[in-house]
């Protein structure tokens, strides 16, 4: 994979599978171990709450025993915003706006300068809300801050964005909404299954925006891996670049590294992975000290379905982090980074960008990466498939 352009006051990752943009950053979502206000988590996509009420009797697919890719330089850590103005899943109120400005604040401060987004992050009135606030306190920073940001959004393929010019009033207000800060756009999910004949056109015309300079790159999300190949092709043929692909990927959900998966084709194909809720909506951030307490409404839910079978993981998220002095969260993070993938995310205090900053810090050796991969695959119960996830 060629080196992408990097700030240096950056935290930044090259080689394989690794970088995911102009900057690396990083993030988290509660206090050092995935309790109080939201849990640690960011997934970046929210059709998942529609898999959350689905199937959480799923159980973990056969894969095999050694899930042990040739090893690059571990990538960075980037922030995901999808807590930002969602009250659904994450009791988001306007009172909160103070606290997570200077969150983010802090993580700029701390290096972390990759944010995700999307134009479909909020709930009812607060629509779009995480990039209003993104936007809002990016133009707030010095010159030389705003520089060394990454900023992508993506655009949900909704049944009414039809044809080459599909996301064109889309794309203009999400870039309103951020004033302007915005280097990568992406397409949020595939239509693959359900209207294959809509994506093709509405890449077409993300496309057109790089090739036009209205937007430096283009990534996807929640594409699988013969999906993305084609995709790939389309693109290709065109001169565009796909610079990132989104996917769910935590020690809860390990299908990307599935022989052929979307971990091995992106490795081929040049393409950096972003690994969204790779803390499993919090649960890889909790201890097992704090499972007794449980977050409302559908999170609730899935914690206690999956929680009893996570005692021998955390023992080991434990054990690994000690010398460190990191909490679960930040080796669940770096095993994402072992495997060459970039966590995003959510990010909602200062402590939490501090803690994440540590992360960066260290990696897994290759003995503790395989130790959590089997631990992982010996899991029960997985977290619920994104219903728009394509093959």
């Amino acid at each position: 994979m060629p080196l992408l352009a990097v700030r240096p006051q950056c935290w930044q990752s090259t080689g394989s599978g690794g970088a995911g943009g102009r900057g690396q950053g990083l993030a988290l979502g509660t206090d050092g171990e995935g309790n109080g206000a939201g849990g640690w988590d960011g997934w970046g996509s929210s059709p998942i709450l529609t898999a959350l009420l689905l199937a959480f009797q799923l159980t973990m697919a056969d894969l095999p025993t050694s899930l042990l890719p040739a090893r690059g330089p571990d990538p960075g850590i980037g922030v995901g915003t999808w807590a930002w103005g969602n009250q659904f899943l994450w009791g988001y109120d306007p009172a909160q706006d103070a606290g997570l400005q200077a969150t983010f604040r802090r993580a700029v401060q701390l290096g972390l300068c990759f944010f995700d987004t999307a134009d479909s992050y909020g709930t009812g009135r607060w629509n779009g809300r995480s990039e209003t606030l993104l936007g809002e306190w990016a133009a707030g920073l010095s010159p030389e801050q705003r520089g060394s940001l990454t900023v992508a959004t993506k655009l949900a393929p909704f049944p009414w964005r039809l044809g080459r010019r599909g996301f064109a009033r889309a794309f203009q207000t999400s870039r309103n909404r951020l004033q302007g800060q915005l280097q990568r756009v992406q397409l949020h999910w595939s239509t693959a299954r359900y209207a294959p004949w809509q994506e093709g056109p509405l890449l077409d015309g993300l496309a057109d925006l790089v090739l036009a300079g209205e937007v430096a790159e283009l990534g996807l999300s929640n594409v699988g891996p013969r999906r993305l190949r084609a995709l790939h092709r389309r693109l290709a043929a065109r001169g565009v670049p796909i610079t990132s692909l989104q996917v769910q990927f935590s020690l809860l959900a390990p299908q990307p590294l599935e022989p052929g998966g979307v971990l091995e084709v992106c490795r081929e194909l040049g393409i950096a992975l972003l690994a969204y809720s790779p803390l499993a909506l919090g649960l890889l951030g909790r201890s097992q000290q704090s499972s007794a307490s449980m977050p409302p409404g559908p999170r609730g839910v899935l914690f206690r379905r999956l929680e009893p079978g996570l005692v021998p993981l955390r023992e080991a998220l434990a054990r690994i982090g000690a010398p460190h002095g990191a909490p679960p969260a930040a080796v669940a993070l770096n095993w994402c980074r072992a495997h060459g993938a970039m966590p995003i995310p959510g990010l909602r205090t200062t402590r939490q960008a501090e803690v994440a900053a540590g992360a960066l810090a260290w990696g897994l050796s290759e003995e503790e990466r395989a130790e959590l991969d089997r631990l992982a695959l010996a899991l029960p119960r997985r977290m619920p498939a994104n219903p728009f996830q394509s093959d």
